[in-house]
């Protein structure tokens, strides 16, 4: 084997370039993507707009019933990866991309960029669908004054995508990121607090099941069909601008336009809880992430409130021990700690509650009583059942040196059981 064939071995072939779809082919592709022409810098890109009108569905909500207020929706910066409550946060845009792939960095660009916002009484989607490189240029500065005029940028896992390769193409083009400093609201985040479990779609922490496909689903009640699956989306461009022929092309559209509404209405559904507060929620698990939502943001009477709403549930036990751990937390905090004593008991009640939660239990529990209560023998009790879920060398000596103190108090300064180690 000479060496050209061994680096014909070693080196994969390069993606397939973008090149300029033929003139002839333009009329074609603005009637099927049912969009028009825009010229800048001497070079065309498509833009394609739909509006949504307030009847319009997707599932069991309509657009009229995710209409906010000036733009915006109250208590909206709750939010935010770092809340700033009471500072209200401009009119929303929301964004998402498709792209030639999924790996990043300066070989891959956003040939779909959707963009969508309310106005009026109405929602409306903006596309910019990338026919020719040399038109990236223009079509980013389109995109710029479009998200100059938005208070607060919307994305689904955006953060960590989208917003970054948005700004590597500007970047790249020297021309200033328009995403930069602008408050981004990436749902994601807020999402998986307040829907992580949704009852008719499981959905995980980590992460893997919180497609937005898949809380369209469970909390708006819309099953797409025939929708273009992720991974086909950039072969579907490729073999666009290698033919002309646009017809792969519009399900891709369609599914960013899914994306924008379905974003859209996610947001709405949050931002209407905040406003709403407890009475609101629909299940345990909205209740619980709703009452984070507002203790991250220092609103902790409305906290309160959600945790409690959670523990009325019956439906799931897990979510009802973690929200009795929320207010029992919350109540040491504000000092209420027989609020606090009450809920640490009604955990130790549950079967479902976990080992570390009941040893966190037992041992504010063994704290009320002996420095609160003054009930020494009700935390001599605590303290020796916090023995059975110690594992920790350092957790087991911090509870015999509380159980040799209370015998001190009691008289009996012999009566606590041995060192375990």
């Amino acid at each position: 084997m000479n060496l050209a064939e061994r680096l014909r071995g070693v080196v994969r072939p390069a993606a397939p370039a973008m090149a300029d779809v033929p003139n002839a082919c333009l009329a074609d592709i603005a009637e099927t993507l049912g969009g028009e022409w825009r010229e800048g810098r001497g070079q065309r890109y498509l833009i394609v707009d739909r509006t949504y009108h307030a009847g319009y569905r997707l599932g069991r909500v309509a657009v009229a019933d995710c209409l906010p207020e000036d733009g915006r929706w109250p208590r909206m910066e709750l939010l935010l990866t770092e809340p700033l409550a009471g500072i209200p946060i401009g009119p929303a845009l929301f964004l998402d991309l498709e792209t030639t792939g999924l790996a990043g960095g300066a070989g891959t660009y956003a040939f779909l960029v959707g963009c969508g916002w309310f106005e009026g009484g109405v929602f409306r989607v903006r596309q910019f669908v990338l026919t020719s490189f040399a038109a990236e240029r223009a079509l980013l500065e389109d995109v710029a004054a479009l998200v100059h005029a938005a208070g607060v940028l919307v994305t689904y896992n955006g953060k960590t995508f989208d917003a970054p390769l948005i700004d590597t193409r500007f970047l790249f083009h020297r021309l200033t990121a328009p995403c930069t400093g602008l408050t981004h609201l990436d749902l994601l985040h807020p999402a998986r607090r307040l829907w992580r479990q949704a009852s008719d779609v499981h959905l995980d922490e980590g992460g893997a099941s919180c497609r937005l496909s898949l809380m369209e689903q469970a909390i708006l009640g819309h099953v797409r069909e025939n929708d273009v699956p992720g991974f086909e989306i950039p072969s579907r461009y490729f073999q666009f601008v290698r033919s002309g022929d646009a017809r792969g092309l519009d399900g891709v559209l369609e599914h960013n336009r899914l994306d924008l509404l379905a974003l859209a209405m996610l947001t709405a559904r949050a931002g209407q809880l905040l406003d709403e507060g407890a009475p609101a929620a629909s299940s345990a698990r909205e209740a619980l992430g709703l009452g984070r939502l507002y203790e991250r943001g220092g609103l902790l009477e409305e906290a309160r409130a959600c945790f409690v709403r959670a523990i009325e549930f019956e439906d799931d036990a897990q979510i009802r021990v973690e929200a009795l751990r929320a207010y029992a937390v919350l109540s040491r905090r504000e000092r209420r700690y027989a609020d606090a004593a009450r809920a640490w008991r009604q955990m130790l009640s549950m079967r479902e509650c976990p080992a570390r939660w009941a040893q966190e239990a037992t041992e504010a529990l063994a704290v009320h009583h002996e420095h609160r209560a003054r009930d020494l023998v009700a935390a001599r009790r605590f303290a020796m059942q916090a023995l059975q879920f110690t594992v920790t060398r350092s957790r087991a000596q911090a509870v015999h040196h509380r159980l040799a103190r209370i015998d001190r108090k009691l008289g009996d300064p012999t009566a606590h059981p041995a060192p375990l180690f």
